[in-house]
């Protein structure tokens, strides 16, 4: 009726609807109920949740997310909020790409993961994997290392080249980080990871490799999901006129959003980083009594490294990214 003012008479459209003329101006004089006032500052952090989350957060992950912050809210109501206020969380829908380049010359490593992507423990098993990323400069490639247990990036590498030494050097970054005791890689066959300086190097530092079949995303499939969540929150609503400016905004959504803040529905909506830190303390005490050894301090038979401390050099890799 109010937005009908110009074109009708309030007390003909109240005879239409079948309403009182004074019940309506007793309606427009009365406040805000309870309720709209508590869904008007509800809608506010849900906007401020979303925009923190460039836009990508559904109900699940803002509803996870006003929890931390006190805040008890059914996820339908957050749901129907969203819904009215056209707030939108992005969705993956990218289907898997081969780029596996077999080597038929090298030999690969047996599959030691049979698609079992689970630990219960930190670095136990670590999947990787390799992307293309498009610029207006041409194709860059990131090659990426991750924890089964915690869906942790613990190594990651940007090159112009889809090469050895790219995957080598996210495998020296997760083994400076973590320092692994038996850890198993898992790959694909791509030569890159059947090459003789990538087994070395595993062997030199007792990784276990390990490697699923050729053309099938499914056995390596922990890794692809990370790539599809990679291309839907970030390659896919971004273009980048330089490899440069493509090299910062990959380091700044791995070490800043990825690894400390994205809620995972795999770790009960923590972050990495978070899961980690929440599951340290129980594990830490596992092993002293595994080992037996006496209870407080670090578990020196273990050397679990301190798993919410950044890598080792960050920063510099960030300076170095920017040139």
């Amino acid at each position: 009726m109010n937005a009908n003012q110009a074109d009708a008479k309030v007390a003909t459209m109240c005879r239409v609807l079948g309403v009182s003329t004074s019940g309506y101006y007793d309606w427009l004089g009365r406040p805000p109920s309870t309720r709209a006032t508590d869904d008007a500052v509800l809608v506010a952090h849900i906007r401020q949740i979303h925009a923190d989350s460039d836009a990508t957060y559904g109900r699940l992950r803002v509803r996870r997310e006003l929890r931390v912050q006190g805040r008890l809210v059914n996820a339908k109501r957050i749901a129907r909020l969203m819904r009215a206020q056209a707030i939108r969380g992005v969705s993956r829908r990218r289907g898997f790409v081969v780029t596996t380049r077999r080597d038929k010359s090298q030999d690969k490593a047996p599959d030691l993961v049979q698609r079992r992507f689970e630990a219960d423990g930190p670095d136990k098993l670590w999947v990787a994997d390799m992307a293309y990323v498009p610029t207006w400069a041409g194709f860059l490639y990131l090659a990426v290392v991750l924890d089964a247990w915690s869906r942790r990036v613990v190594g990651w590498a940007i090159g112009c080249d889809m090469t050895a030494e790219l995957v080598l050097r996210a495998l020296n970054m997760a083994l400076q980080q973590r320092k692994p005791r038996g850890v198993i890689h898992h790959s694909d066959q791509g030569s890159q990871y059947t090459s003789l300086a990538f087994g070395k190097r595993c062997k030199e530092m007792g990784v276990k490799p390990s490697m699923g079949s050729v053309g099938d995303a499914y056995d390596n499939a922990m890794a692809e999901s990370f790539f599809a969540t990679l291309e839907c929150e970030l390659i896919d609503r971004r273009s980048w006129p330089t490899k440069a400016e493509a090299r910062m905004a990959l380091f700044t959504w791995i070490e800043a959003w990825y690894n400390p803040r994205r809620r995972h529905s795999a770790l009960d909506y923590d972050s990495p980083i978070d899961f980690e830190a929440r599951h340290r303390q129980p594990l830490a005490t596992h092993h002293r009594v595994e080992h037996g050894l006496p209870t407080g301090g670090a578990c020196v038979a273990c050397a679990t490294p301190p798993v919410d401390n950044p890598a080792p050099g960050l920063i510099e890799r960030a300076e170095d990214l920017s040139t």
